[in-house]
């Protein structure tokens, strides 16, 4: 069976049908215990009954030794005044006499004892005669009944459960009830994960957009939202990968151009332009060697699920150092903080080399401990400034102004791998007009 949502249900119905078995065993082993307790006690009453019977007629009737008529004459009027059909015996068993009513019945009778079905029962006397009376003897006053018909000696047991037949009715009955009510529920239960099987097999066929459902609190909807978080983390670092891995074959080209045809120049160069071509040469090592750099770098960063904060990191200090390989100035407040030292200098440092490049000479470097806790770190130009319009885009893996040469310097990743630093640290970063001209870039830091 291959269907989950078959074996559960098959499974809730066997052990539904087990209990249903077991419980009605159970149950009729009670029914059973309970008749043959009343049984007894019906008989053990008759018993009584039929004894006080004896002595009281005992005392009505002649002794043995009275004769014969004298005895049928007693047993007679007796069973005229008790309406009830009698017949005795004497001590040798033999038929001393009967009443009318007795007689009649024991000419018609159909069963064993002398009367239909052999419902009479003997009362042995003190003295050895027998007194032949019905089985099932009533009580005056018992219902609408009259002294000598014939009723239960005890009164018939009720009966809250059924039995038999009837309990097995009933627990199948309820058995289909529930059978039927739990399907819908089984049913649904798995649906939800089939769906869910289709979302992953859907995604995992290359369909980056897939998403599930999260109806619900249960269990399957929190897996439902899991897969949903991790579809969007793959998506996203499937299309990062894809955008980076294109852009940065697009920016290989240029300088392998170059350097291809300074190599192909070279030997062929006059001597005075070989020193020119050796230049050339070199900077296009250096412009790869960057690219590839911050290339694999954003590449662990997009990768890696959380950083390791754990380095005491003197932002002041750390800002300083890096600021004076571009004659920045510095000022603020001596704020420490937990991050990775070697990232956060990596965008420190992305941010003084794009300064310098685009901005002109002035750099002004600026920490400030943040109210709650944490720090801001403001690295201002006078350069041209960014447009406000691009002032977020600017933070897009190779995206440049317009009007901005690749011979400018830089690769277009710098400030793609700040905001990543940024976030991996659970900060962000952004671009603002300095006042009286240039652009300020914020570094915001929690502590």
């Amino acid at each position: 069976m291959r269907s989950l949502y078959l074996r559960i249900y098959f499974t809730v119905v066997a052990a539904l049908a087990l209990f249903a078995v077991i419980s009605g065993w159970v149950v009729q082993r009670h029914f059973e215990s309970q008749r043959e307790e009343q049984r007894v006690m019906m008989q053990g009453a008759v018993r009584e009954r039929a004894e006080a019977w004896g002595d009281l007629l005992q005392l009505a009737m002649p002794p043995a030794d009275a004769p014969a008529a004298e005895q049928v004459a007693a047993l007679r009027e007796w069973s005229q005044r008790l309406r009830m059909p009698m017949a005795l015996d004497d001590a040798t068993g033999r038929r001393l006499g009967a009443s009318d009513s007795f007689a009649r019945r024991e000419a018609d009778a159909t069963g064993p004892g002398g009367m239909p079905g052999g419902r009479i029962q003997p009362i042995r006397f003190d003295d050895g005669r027998t007194l032949w009376v019905p089985r099932l003897m009533g009580m005056r006053g018992q219902g609408n009944t009259r002294m000598g018909e014939p009723r239960p000696p005890w009164p018939a047991p009720s009966r809250p459960w059924p039995d038999g037949l009837g309990l097995a009715l009933l627990l199948v009955v309820l058995f289909l009830a529930v059978a039927g009510g739990a399907f819908p529920v089984v049913r649904r239960l798995t649906r939800r994960l089939e769906a869910l099987k289709q979302g992953v097999e859907a995604f995992g066929a290359g369909a980056l957009h897939q998403r599930v459902a999260e109806d619900g609190r249960d269990e399957v909807a929190a897996v439902g939202a899991s897969f949903n978080r991790a579809a969007a983390r793959i998506e996203a670092l499937l299309r990062s990968h894809q955008s980076l891995l294109a852009n940065a074959s697009h920016e290989l080209r240029s300088p392998l151009a170059r350097l291809k045809m300074a190599v192909a120049m070279i030997e062929d160069a006059p001597p005075a332009q070989r020193e020119a071509l050796r230049h050339e040469i070199h900077t296009d090592i250096a412009e790869l060697d960057a690219l590839v750099e911050e290339v694999l770098l954003a590449s662990r960063l997009d990768a890696s699920a959380a950083l390791e904060l754990h380095d005491d990191v003197g932002l002041l200090g750390l800002a300083a150092e890096e600021a004076a390989r571009v004659g920045a100035t510095v000022q603020g407040d001596d704020v420490h903080l937990k991050g990775d030292e070697r990232l956060l200098r990596r965008a420190v440092r992305n941010l003084l080399e794009n300064a310098r490049r685009y901005g002109g000479g002035e750099i002004e470097v600026r920490v400030q401990r943040r109210t709650g806790g944490g720090a801001e770190l403001r690295v201002c130009d006078r350069g041209p400034g960014v447009p406000e319009a691009y002032r977020e885009r600017i933070f897009e893996a190779f995206f440049r102004l317009p009007g901005h040469a690749e011979r400018e310097g830089g690769v277009g990743l710098g400030l793609s791998l700040v905001r990543q630093i940024a976030e991996r640290h659970g900060g962000c970063v952004r671009c603002e007009a300095r006042e009286g001209g240039g652009s300020c870039f914020v570094i915001e830091l929690p502590g």
